[in-house]
């Protein structure tokens, strides 16, 4: 008697043991590779946010920091140049409109920090978390400041950027960036008036500020 076919059965509770110890590799796996490696090559399919560190030119985001002028001017409802002297800006004005502004292209520096490698380091923000700045320096380097334990300073014009005859319809378009020759200027080239961020308590992210009610209180210090 001559055997042809003998396939050997696979019972369920096998089948269930194997592939209970093939989700256990798998996710030995994934925790060998920490956050960063489960993430790279995913960004896209994640909805993550990616960046490409060959386009960090300082020059390549100084329209989104003109941008973030015009927007500041708008926002504050800043005078015209041509208005004379530049009236004094009013913290109890300007602070709740500041706290739910967006910083996408405004110019940050290091004041204070416990990590001390970071101080002094400047950029235009380009991407801002719950917890980090991302900028982009003048040295065309794209730089992570961590927030917490961290204060900043930035700097909002004195003056307008926009047109005269600006209305609140039109988009808050700058006035026309200056030719090559000129050179691009930025809010630290003009008059402007320069304020501290204490990252300890501004470590929500820009749409969470936007609809969240903040109580006043005392400054942690460093």
């Amino acid at each position: 008697m001559l055997l042809l076919d003998n396939a050997a059965k696979e019972s369920r509770e096998r089948k269930e043991r194997n592939a209970k110890k093939a989700k256990v590799r798998e996710a030995k796996e994934r925790k060998k590779l920490g956050v960063l490696g489960r993430r790279q090559g995913t960004t896209r399919e994640l909805g993550l946010w990616g960046f490409d560190e060959s386009q960090a030119k300082f020059a390549l985001f100084l329209p989104l920091h003109h941008l973030w002028m015009g927007y500041m001017s708008e926002l504050l409802n800043l005078p015209q140049p041509s208005s004379g002297a530049p009236r004094p800006l009013q913290g109890a004005v300007i602070h709740p409109k500041l706290l739910k502004a967006d910083f996408h292209g405004s110019i940050i520096t290091v004041h204070q920090s416990k990590n001390t490698a970071i101080l002094g380091i400047s950029g235009i923000v380009i991407h801002e978390t719950e917890g980090t700045f991302k900028v982009v320096t003048t040295e065309d380097k794209l730089k992570v400041l961590p927030k917490q334990n961290s204060i900043f300073t930035f700097a909002v014009p004195a003056y307008s950027t926009l047109p005269p005859r600006h209305t609140a319809d039109a988009p808050p378009l700058p006035l026309p960036i200056p030719e090559a020759g000129e050179g691009l200027q930025t809010v630290l080239d003009r008059p402007h008036v320069r304020l501290e961020l204490h990252g300890n308590q501004f470590c929500f992210r820009s749409a969470d500020r936007a609809g969240r009610k903040f109580k006043a209180k005392e400054s942690i210090e460093l």
